[in-house]
């Protein structure tokens, strides 16, 4: 006798709610094991809100950013529907249009919100903005920020971190007059050391875009800018903040289920409700991993393994995170440990004329971290090195200069291997060589043969200049 499929309820429809859908699907295409239903409080298909800076600057439209959602009976997505209440003993879930959705596995993919920080004139007391303020995290932030941010006009942003960085590059690319505030004492504490932060720096003011480290904002006065603590005032008709997340875990708290600042998960993805599972933004597993593309989606892939039954052993053991920076003409790549200990082996070299800088530090001889502007190709290669494991080459100076490797041994290994050319969705060459070998001839058709570019777009650059190769000449050996 046939068992029906089991019915899974997945809470979000944004990156990582759609991938899981999606991953299902692949694994279970004719729905025989799982039935899905998708709930998203937003009332359009999800997309990829890593790339919004990009919808912001006009080098995408909000269509380039849709994500697609898998064609299958067995999966139903209910837009415009948010999930108000969890009954985690009758597994019940409450929508906000009074109807009820029974299940027998629960998935928050509910991601995380914009976090205003506490400065007056921002955030009014149930935490909207003020006029004048927008974040940058969903389609609605986008299409504020584009209403707000006249060519010519000045604008602030709030927090120099990636996001930071890529809306005030997204904007200037707009002409608009941008100003950077970040309270660390350089932008992008978290990946960078000060060096590269300082001639980073260089690279915005170069590009017009004013760069405030270590200034913490006091006052935002709307029609006239952002008051820093030290008295002055910076021209600004917006203020857009970048200045952290929280995630969306309310309704897990409520319904009892463990929280910190995000829903506790375990290897499986489970949380202290064996029912109920976390992924994303919203997710708090002990490896890390919120906020970034590639573990989102690797856990939704951990998830589909274990709920189809596909991979039993499936687990989700920690992000092992390598951040690009997505500003136009700038090529910044880190990973990491960005300060390594004494322990560690390190080699620097700081161009501030070039505006270049890298920084590769190795421990047992594997990259333990590294920091890398303006070497897109040593880039590359060290990512590499750092997603696999595989011993770092003798010549360290020649590894960051992008020159080949005499010697054998760990080179030949780097050699052998497949590179990957999309982290967040584990696309090596030779997968994209043999999409074009099957017909997929653009960057269009090699996403949907591969999903490679659907991620963080680092790696688009990388993809367009394969297929300008390939499509001029056979594809290269695969190396």
């Amino acid at each position: 006798m046939t068992q029906p499929a089991r019915h899974v309820v997945v809470i979000g429809n944004g990156m990582v709610g759609a991938r899981f859908a999606d991953e299902v699907a692949r694994r279970d295409p004719a729905g025989q094991r799982l039935r899905v239903t998708v709930v998203g409080a937003e009332d359009h298909p999800a997309y990829n809100r890593v790339l919004l800076p990009g919808v912001v600057s006009g080098t995408y439209a909000p269509g380039d950013i849709a994500l697609p959602f898998p064609e299958s009976d067995a999966i139903t997505l209910r837009s415009g529907t948010a999930a108000t209440s969890l009954d985690t003993v009758n597994r019940r879930v409450g929508l906000d249009d009074g109807s009820e959705v029974d299940y027998d596995e629960l998935v928050f993919a509910t991601g995380a919100r914009a976090s205003f920080p506490p400065v007056s004139g921002v955030a009014a007391t149930d935490g909207t903005p003020e006029p004048g303020v927008t974040a940058l995290r969903d389609m609605g932030d986008c299409h504020r920020v584009q209403a707000l941010a006249r060519p010519g006009a000045p604008v602030v942003v709030l927090g120099g971190g990636v996001l930071g960085l890529e809306a005030a590059r997204a904007l200037a690319e707009r002409g608009v007059r941008v100003s950077v505030v970040e309270s660390s004492p350089w932008i992008m504490r978290r990946q960078i050391d000060q060096p590269c932060a300082e001639i980073l720096a260089e690279c915005y003011t170069s590009l017009g875009i004013t760069v405030h480290s270590w200034r913490v904002a006091a006052r935002w006065i709307p029609g006239t800018g952002l008051e820093l603590d030290d008295g002055r005032v910076l021209a600004g008709d917006a203020l857009v903040v970048t200045a952290g997340v929280r995630g969306n875990t309310e309704l897990a708290k409520d319904a009892g289920i463990e929280v910190e600042h995000g829903i506790i998960v375990d290897d499986t993805l489970t949380t202290t409700d064996p029912r109920v599972h976390a992924i994303g933004d919203c997710a708090q597993h002990r490896g890390g991993g919120a906020g970034l593309v590639q573990p989102g989606w690797e856990q939704a892939s951990v998830l589909a393994d274990l709920l189809t039954g596909a991979a039993l052993d499936a687990r989700y053991t920690g992000a092992r995170p390598v951040t690009r920076l997505k500003a136009e003409g700038i090529e910044l790549t880190a990973m990491g440990e960005a300060d390594a200990d004494d322990t560690a082996e390190t080699v620097t070299v700081c161009d501030p004329y070039g505006r270049r800088y890298a920084k590769l530090s190795v421990r047992e001889g594997r990259v333990a971290g590294a920091v890398l502007l303006g070497f897109p190709e040593a880039a590359s290669t060290i990512a590499q090195l750092f997603d696999t494991g595989t011993p770092v080459p003798a010549d360290r100076l020649a590894l960051i200069q992008g020159r080949p490797q005499p010697d054998a041994g760990a080179g030949e290994q780097a050699e052998e291997a497949d590179p990957v050319v999309c982290r967040c969705n584990a696309v090596t060459r030779g997968g994209l060589e043999s999409a074009w070998l099957d017909g997929a001839r653009t960057r269009e058709a090699i996403a949907e043969a591969t999903r490679a570019t659907t991620g963080c777009g680092g790696c688009v650059r990388d993809v367009n200049a394969l297929l300008s190769g390939w499509n001029g000449a056979s594809p290269a050996a695969v190396g």
